[in-house]
């Protein structure tokens, strides 16, 4: 990673509150390297009279810490105490404070020098001050917990003393200022509880569910079943005649799903009333287009796929062929996995109130800026008069990067100038309305030689896609392992058209390839005579980069055999056997989100029933953690996730364009009860930092996957897990 490109001219500056205090301003440019463009990345410190601080957390917040992790990084460099800190969330502003979007793990990466950048320069800004208070030279002068101490007479002042001495200092070149070793960090590495945690277990108003406010109406908003079906005709005028509803209006849409689609909202005093007169509401759809799309239709053309020649290529690397042709022995399988939804605790939900031609905006987002592009386009409003202020998000997994319930409220709400508009999804709403994570069929196969080593990799993808281009989250890199690791590789893919829009589902396409090439290198291990860490490591050879996929990270073989030796001495592994019978252990290696994991999972299968569950984790996310208890949660979550999508029984299935399942019922998630034993330990390696909501996710379904081969001698090859259909 580039280091970040600092110079004092538009860094930062300082000015004094009223009522006594300091505010520190920064714009920290951020380098080509680490964002799409240069942009700035904003950040605030005010230091108040009483010598507290509040420190802006200007990225959203979906459970990931980073509302806690970021002022934590301005908090150890500006060398206050963490009790002296209160953070307060910014809204959404690019232009102040550069990325604010939550995905891909790349928050703490991005912020990491940041965010101490703009802590060491308000500190050194105070220590400036106070030296020339004292008419002393800055070097004799040491900071801790918010005071400025001069060795040689051990005077003490508080920062707050000097807010107006310090709101004079020029600012000094962030780049001659010296960040603190890692020796010396007091906040940064030790486990800090999240800022909202006390909020939430009380029951305060955090989420975007919990917006309130003088005159608001509540809305509901029917949109086909079908998704992209367009209003023909409903009974509105008798919905209007209902108690309690105030309008009854027809959103036209622009038939793109991440903004506006057809259909009717209803508004009223509450929600009860407005999606009870919902409940009454019929309304005519003209589905001719999405009608033909089904779940066992995808099937059928997939299986017809799979037989014929491939639509395109990803990689052809060396002879496949010709390594196929000369194999002493060939392993063979097709794997499948279906679409998933992400189900988040709280539906989606955005409020809006539009008057004197400005919209202001409550929503609960992963994407604030793309938002506002998609809410200037549907409402003709310029950006600068759209502000969106963030909430703590119940929940994303990637569904809050779309905004189409931001759109979806703001249209409705300048139909209604001068009151602000709440609108909330219902349960049905949630699944049938969301960005789906992609199904996928697979034929692999691996050529062995007669020492068992792999010479040739070779994979047909079928996923969904138009005008030969895989859709949103559908894509396979050239570079995914073990194709990158072999001499001889074909990747190949073939697209069917769907209706359903897709989405990135936490740790997109790594959640449905890791299953899929790790259970088969099981396999493929299995058919050399050996298991799949030993597998793994010969096929990672010596310590070498190998370059990624455009901007993607290069992917380090040493620090990935670093996270494998380590788990496997955390299990004291013996190649996975000497368990009982219908007990198994399984292994599994991933690389995503420029995070390098090796999970095992032990569990027992007796009855055709998954039994108690054990698992093990191993990571290397660099040098340093920022939050250790975060980091664990983080890991145990993502474990908890990954299982949950392999063994839950979740799918979404379709019929005649409509998405079937409607609530948790039909696409559950993972319970207490199954719950497993969880052990972490982490790889430090001297790298930068890396960001931790996805990475630990995707090696626990292919472990889990292996686990039950290990435990009964039978392959799962489709996802969900249904012991019954695999004859265990």
């Amino acid at each position: 990673m580039t280091a970040p490109v600092l110079n004092r001219r538009n860094f930062l500056t300082a000015s004094l509150l009223a009522g006594g205090g300091l505010l520190f301003d920064f714009a920290i440019p951020v380098s080509a390297a680490t964002s799409d463009k240069a942009s700035h990345i904003g950040a605030f410190i005010r230091v108040m009279p009483d010598n507290r601080f509040i420190i802006g957390a200007k990225n959203a917040e979906i459970g990931q810490g980073a509302k806690t992790s970021l002022p934590m990084m301005i908090a150890e460099e500006f060398d206050v105490d963490w009790d002296q800190v209160t953070v307060e969330q910014t809204h959404a502003d690019q232009t102040l404070f550069g990325a604010q979007s939550a995905g891909g793990s790349r928050t703490t990466p991005r912020e990491w020098l940041p965010m101490r950048k703009a802590g060491a320069v308000a500190r050194a800004m105070m220590l400036n001050a106070a030296a020339q208070n004292w008419n002393v030279p800055v070097e004799g002068l040491v900071t801790s917990s918010g005071m400025i101490r001069d060795r040689r007479s051990g005077r003490l002042i508080a920062y707050a003393d000097l807010a107006s001495d310090a709101a004079r200092i020029a600012p000094p070149d962030p780049m001659t200022i010296k960040l603190k070793e890692p020796s010396q960090f007091r906040i940064i590495g030790h486990p800090v509880r999240g800022v909202d945690t006390p909020a939430i277990v009380s029951g305060k108003p955090l989420f975007g569910i919990d917006v309130s406010m003088p005159g608001l109406l509540h809305a509901v908003l029917e949109t086909c079943p079908a998704v992209g079906g367009r209003f023909v005709a409903a009974n509105l005028d008798e919905v209007r005649a209902m108690p309690g509803v105030a309008h009854v209006l027809t959103i036209e849409g622009d038939g793109q799903p991440e903004s506006l689609l057809d259909g009717v909202a209803i508004l009223s005093m509450s929600w009860w009333s407005a999606n009870r007169a919902r409940e009454a509401l019929n309304v005519k759809w003209d589905t001719s287009v999405q009608s033909s799309f089904s779940t066992e239709e995808y099937k059928r053309q997939a299986e017809r796929c799979l037989t014929e020649r491939a639509q395109g290529e990803i990689l052809r690397k060396g002879d496949a062929e010709t390594a196929f042709a000369e194999a002493t022995r060939l392993v063979e399988a097709r794997y499948e996995y279906p679409f998933l939804a992400h189900g988040t605790l709280e539906p989606q939900n955005a409020t809006a109130l539009f008057r004197d031609g400005t919209i202001e905006i409550w929503a609960p987002t992963q994407n604030p800026e793309a938002g506002r592009a998609l809410v200037s386009k549907a409402t003709g409003l310029p950006p600068e008069k759209i502000r969106i202020n963030l909430t703590r998000i119940g929940g994303g997994f990637g569904r809050r990067l779309m905004n189409d319930y931001m759109v979806q409220a703001a249209a409705i709400a300048v139909q209604v100038p001068g009151v602000p508009i709440k609108l909330l999804y219902n349960r049905q709403d949630e699944f049938r309305r969301d960005f789906f994570r992609p199904a996928g069929w697979h034929t692999l196969s691996a050529a062995l030689d007669a020492k068992g080593r792999v010479t040739a990799w070779r994979d047909h993808f079928v996923t969904f896609g138009a005008d030969g281009k895989p859709l949103r989250a559908a894509e396979m890199s050239p570079s995914i392992v073990p194709a990158s690791l072999v001499e001889n590789a074909l990747l190949e893919q073939s697209l069917l058209e769907t209706n359903l829009p897709t989405g990135w589902l936490r740790a997109p396409g790594s959640n449905a390839l890791a299953f899929v090439t790790q259970c088969f290198l099981d396999e493929v291990a299995q058919a050399a005579g050996t298991d799949l860490p030993t597998i793994m490591m010969d096929l990672l050879g010596a310590p070498r980069l190998i370059e990624g996929e455009g901007r993607g990270p290069a992917f380090a073989t040493g620090r990935a055999k670093g996270v494998i030796q380590k788990v496997l001495e955390m299990v004291d592994w013996h190649g996975g056997k000497s368990r009982p019978a219908g007990r198994g252990r399984g292994f599994a290696f991933y690389f995503s989100h420029a995070g390098y994991f090796a999970e095992v999972v032990e569990l027992t299968v007796r009855d055709g029933q998954i039994g108690e569950i054990e698992v093990w984790v191993a990571g290397d996310l660099g040098s340093q953690i920022v939050n250790p208890l975060n980091a664990l949660h983080q890991v145990q979550g993502s474990v908890i996730d990954g299982l949950g999508q392999a063994m839950a029984g979740q799918k979404i299935t379709q019929s005649a364009g409509a998405v079937e399942q409607s609530n948790f019922d039909s696409h559950p998630f993972q319970r207490i009860d199954m719950t497993p034993r969880i052990h972490v330990e982490f790889v430090r390696t001297d790298n930068e930092p890396t960001g931790l909501g996805e990475p630990a996710l995707p090696p626990v379904i292919p472990a889990f996957i292996n686990a039950i081969h290990a435990a009964t001698g039978k392959r799962v090859r489709t996802l969900p897990v249904d012991l019954s259909e695999s004859s265990i």
